[in-house]
């Protein structure tokens, strides 16, 4: 072993690495038993009646969520194989943007039944490549199965949205919402090489407190964290013509040191008005192109700001330059870095430019844009935990429509794929021959985890609920699932409960991906170097504040 060898002569242990450094017998399973306490704490809150977490950290903010990202991150995890099962929900996140629960459920069950046939004696490289094989099939049966929708038909791609946010704490509001995400979707969809890309950067998510959830609604176009710079310039200007610049709206500086000769004080005041003038005609120049809306991404000199008003062109400065183009996307203008440059043409339109107060703050509204490619969805709610949950949850709804609109198929829920797939793989694994054939086996045991946690978290009795399943998709019904609501086997495509087939297709990759990284894995050896005192990284005021109310509390 590598933490010790024996001396032959005396017979005394020699460590190599610090004791306790690379324990190989029981270095596994003891990963794979901290892979799955992870699972098993996610577990709980999968599907529509799954329960939420109430996450507090070392100064006592709370989070409420069921979110399987936010619930990893937030977690304070030490083993590194739990740290890899986060690296399972960031992955499927980045890629998909919903199943992440899903994943870690999966491939703590697939750890799971690795762990009882390593117990019999198979080996964990044998059980890695059957897993491997067994999810080969598994992504070809969901492409075989998978229905292929139309983008025509709006009200599928409502149902979709509608079953992602089923299962969220917002889900009493899934109608609307779903309503509210589809219509964002569509508004920024792009055809790219005879292909539907959709850029989820294009809809902002903007949060306010106050009013409630219900009050959610969608901006055909862009808000503007940014108030009005001067009192008397207009707060509101229907058919907008809005001039976009990314430079300051002021007289350049010299690029090198000069000096102007001053002999008298009439010459100081022919200086002065001459730089008036030039500002003055930068106004005018903006003026002529019939620009009654100004965006500035850098500043203007106070001079400029008086002359604007009385032209009465609303202006708003410091606007940084992501938001500029999110603002050219929506109203179909020009970011333009010279004044001189500026014409009619690079001039964007919207109905409408309006400052409100939400909130307790102002925001800029720019809406109702002629052919929007970007928008904006306005979250409200009673308090900053909800309306966070919300942004979540919608961000997860916003990701499955994009995956359908992109990728044209989708599969019924209820874990109905997962009871289809699981039928197939035990039917693939009698062509095996060895000890695959037990792998195989038993990854189908592993799907199975979906529908039996979804009754489970619905107060069923898993043990009845999966020989019924086995049975109907037996008799060939594909859609046979779990319908939570009413505690019954039922058709899941004829209830309309959908989820995109790039989802489940990511969710078994992910969890197939991480279990056989795992199974690899025979021994955790530590490398990490002692630090000299000396040597170590210097603390910013921020870490070192927390620590000393960490050791505070720790007192107290």
């Amino acid at each position: 072993m590598l933490t010790s060898a024996v001396n032959k002569v005396n017979a005394k242990p020699v460590l190599v690495l610090r004791e306790g450094a690379g324990d190989k017998e029981n270095s596994l399973l003891n990963s794979i038993q901290a892979a799955r306490t992870v699972s098993e704490v996610l577990k709980s809150s999968l599907g529509p009646k799954g329960m939420d977490k109430m996450l507090i950290n070392n100064f006592g903010d709370i989070i409420i969520t069921n979110d399987g990202r936010t619930m990893l991150q937030e977690m304070d995890l030490q083993h590194p194989v739990a740290r890899m099962m986060v690296d399972v929900a960031k992955t499927i996140d980045n890629e998909v943007g919903d199943g992440t629960t899903s994943s870690v459920v999966v491939a703590g069950e697939l750890l799971g039944k690795a762990e009882q046939l390593i117990k019999k004696g198979i080996h964990p490289t044998l059980i890695a490549d059957g897993y491997e094989k067994a999810s080969e099939k598994a992504l070809e049966t969901l492409d075989n199965i998978a229905i292929t929708i139309s983008l025509e038909n709006k009200n599928e791609l409502k149902k979709i949205a509608a079953t992602s946010l089923a299962s969220k704490i917002i889900s009493n509001l899934k109608e609307p919402l779903s309503e509210v995400v589809v219509s964002a979707i569509f508004s920024v969809i792009r055809e790219v090489d005879g292909k539907n890309i959709v850029d989820l950067d294009d809809v902002m998510v903007e949060k306010k407190l106050g009013e409630s959830l219900a009050s959610t609604n969608l901006v055909k176009g862009v808000i503007i964290n940014k108030e009005i710079i001067h009192p008397a310039m207009p707060k509101r200007v229907e058919e907008a013509r809005i001039a976009l610049i990314d430079k300051a709206l002021d007289l350049e500086k010299a690029q090198f040191d000069s000096k102007i000769r001053i002999d008298n004080p009439e010459q100081i005041e022919e200086f002065i008005k001459q730089e008036d003038a030039l500002i003055g005609k930068l106004v005018d120049k903006i003026a002529s192109t019939g620009a009654n809306v100004l965006i500035l991404q850098e500043d203007l000199n106070k001079l400029a700001n008086y002359l604007l008003a009385k032209k009465g062109i609303l202006t708003i400065r410091r606007v940084n330059q992501s938001i500029m183009k999110k603002v050219a996307k929506a109203t179909g203008g020009h970011i333009i870095n010279n004044f001189d440059a500026l014409t009619e043409k690079d001039l964007g339109f919207a109905e409408v430019v309006e400052e409100r107060t939400i909130g307790g703050s102002k925001l800029l509204f720019v809406e109702n844009c002629r052919n929007p490619h970007s928008v904006a969805i306005l979250i409200r709610g009673a308090n900053k935990r909800i309306v966070d949950e919300a942004e979540r949850s919608i961000h997860d709804a916003l990701c499955v429509v994009r995956d359908v609109v992109q990728e044209q198929k989708i599969v019924a829920g209820g874990g109905a794929p997962e009871i289809e797939v699981a039928r197939s793989l035990r039917k693939y694994a009698v062509t095996l021959v060895g000890k695959e054939q037990l792998a195989v086996n038993a990854y189908a045991d592993a799907l199975e985890i979906v529908p039996a946690t979804l009754s489970e978290n619905a107060g069923l009795n898993s043990i009845d609920t999966l020989p019924e399943l086995r049975s109907c998709h037996e008799k060939g019904e594909v859609w046979a699932g779990v319908n939570v609501y009413v505690g019954k086997i039922q058709d899941m495509k004829s209830l309309e409960v959908y989820e995109p087939l790039s989802v489940k297709k990511q969710i078994i990759k992910s969890a197939t991906e991480a279990a056989i990284m795992i199974l690899k894995v025979d021994e955790i050896v530590s490398t990490k170097k002692q630090i000299r005192r000396e040597e170590q990284p210097k603390k910013s005021p921020e870490e070192d504040r927390r620590e000393r109310m960490e050791k505070l509390q720790y007192m107290m």
